[in-house]
């Protein structure tokens, strides 16, 4: 792996950065409190092409790669993790399995709005009772002529009450069990969708989630997405990449708060002298800059063996656990070195923390990364 970013990757880095700090910082907190979507930022990610990073330009996207978009979605999220998650679910699930597996006429009435981002999309997989276990599929698609017609309920769903396409897997065999399984690509305003209300959330607030539920909804079988039986393997593969998109988000989340208590370290004194002089908060500064920078070439090296077309699984499983939980400990240190101060909203550190537990829970958890991990190091 060349550690060298070409001059592309780093204009795409600084792109990301200053859209970051001049557009999403300044509403950051207020849409945390107030848990506010930012439509108008995720308007401005498409414009600059970040909503389709990694899908070619015949299809609406930008044709970057995986280490570009990596590069990106950390500094987004560095300033505000609500809007890394959406653009993470835009660019890894939904554009990218449409990438993969669609027809022509899927990607151009479904995938150039989305990359360009006149459009947004959700990916619905999880369920009251398929959550780790995505096999226990209960939402079911039985097909009528030239239609199918789908039932059941999607949970904790990201973008859920804001996508414009619905990236849905359901099974149109019960009896094949997750060989049976479907995906399907379902328009915003169909008849017989019904959202939920919207979570209140612990953190990535701005981010909106929800159920959604299919009531005799009727899609039409081109929207059928590859052929029946492979929703399974879509919805897992698409997870892969979407595990270096969740690190990504993790990453940013991590480095914030390193930067956050280095920079509260130098200006607050205790004992006549700034406390980044006690050893107690430099070893604190060491771990988390040791640790960060760890998470990040490990996503990095995932990101490199997807774009080289070479398996990347394991490599993204390890992104995602690392990275989640140098997110979660780097938010924790920050707090601590901020004492008092990092338990209010106005020093931030304490939505770092709200955010970063979640990069251990969706798009897998902790434990399936693991199980993910074993699985191949024991195949060998």
């Amino acid at each position: 792996m060349d550690f060298n970013f070409t001059e592309e990757q780093l204009a795409i880095k600084e792109m990301a950065k200053d859209f970051a700090e001049n557009e999403v910082a300044p509403s950051a907190i207020e849409r945390d409190i107030k848990a506010e979507f930012p439509y108008e930022i995720v308007k401005k990610l498409g414009d600059i092409g970040l909503m389709g990073m990694m899908v070619p330009p015949e299809w609406g996207g930008a044709g970057m790669d995986t280490i570009s978009y990596v590069l990106a979605l950390e500094e987004i999220s560095k300033v505000d993790a609500s809007v890394g998650v959406i653009m993470s679910v835009n660019n890894s699930l939904v554009c990218f399995g449409i990438e993969k597996w669609g027809t022509d006429d899927q990607k151009e009435k479904f995938l150039k709005p989305l990359a360009t981002g006149q459009k947004l999309g959700c990916f619905c997989l999880s369920e009251p009772e398929a959550g780790s276990d995505a096999t226990e599929q209960r939402t079911v698609a039985e097909k009528n002529g030239d239609f199918y017609i789908l039932n059941g309920i999607k949970n904790w769903i990201t973008n859920g009450s804001t996508a414009d396409v619905y990236f849905l897997h359901a099974s149109t065999d019960k009896s094949k069990g997750y060989k049976g399984i479907s995906t399907f690509l379902i328009e915003k305003g169909t008849l017989g969708i019904e959202l939920g209300v919207k979570e209140d959330k612990l953190g990535i607030r701005s981010s909106d989630t929800c159920s959604v539920g299919l009531n005799n909804v009727k899609v039409h079988k081109s929207q059928l997405l590859s052929e029946e039986g492979m929703g399974f393997k879509i919805a897992m593969e698409t997870l892969n990449g979407g595990r270096i998109g969740i690190a990504a988000q993790a990453l940013g989340i991590g480095q914030a708060s390193l930067e956050a208590a280095v920079k509260y370290s130098k200006t607050r004194k205790a004992f006549d002298a700034p406390i980044s002089n006690l050893q107690a908060i430099q070893f604190k500064l060491a771990d988390m800059a040791t640790n960060i920078q760890a998470a990040r070439m490990l996503a990095l090296e995932a990101a490199y063996k997807k774009d080289q077309h070479k398996p990347f699984y394991r490599e993204a499983a390890m992104a995602k656990l690392y990275s989640s939980k140098v997110a979660v400990q780097n938010a924790l240190e920050a707090i601590q070195i901020h004492g008092g101060y990092g338990y209010v909203r106005e020093y931030l550190v304490e939505r770092y923390l709200r955010d970063a537990k979640i990069t251990e829970i969706y798009e897998g958890t902790s434990e399936i990364q693991r199980i993910v991990i074993s699985r191949d190091i024991l195949k060998d």
